[in-house]
């Protein structure tokens, strides 16, 4: 699943110190959904759940699973961890597959 989906190093160090330990087959799950507007909706939780057509890897020592039918919508997406204002930090996804994706300026 090489270049399917990216989390930075911020990110991954953010997952990490949050997933559960004690918890076995526990995963990152990641969805997106295209809203009837055609606005992108995203998710992320912890799930021990497998379900048809999950996709699961591992990127950055994070087990990370993927459900069917966010797959396509997901593809080439990056995941980071940034402070948007000062103090605030926050995952933000850029996608871009999503219509209002603007990317990141160096």
């Amino acid at each position: 699943m090489a270049n399917f989906l990216t989390l930075t190093e911020q990110a991954a160090d953010q997952i990490r110190e949050q997933l559960p330990e004690d918890e076995e087959g526990v995963a990152l799950r990641l969805a997106v959904r295209e809203l009837e507007d055609g606005s992108f909706q995203y998710a992320m939780g912890f799930d021990v759940e497998s379900h048809e057509g999950d996709q699961r890897f591992s990127l950055c020592k994070v087990p990370v699973v993927v459900g069917a039918d966010s797959l396509a919508l997901a593809r080439g997406m990056t995941v980071d961890f940034v402070e948007l204002e000062p103090g605030q930090k926050q995952f933000i996804f850029l996608n871009p597959n999503d219509p209002a994706y603007v990317p990141p300026k160096e």
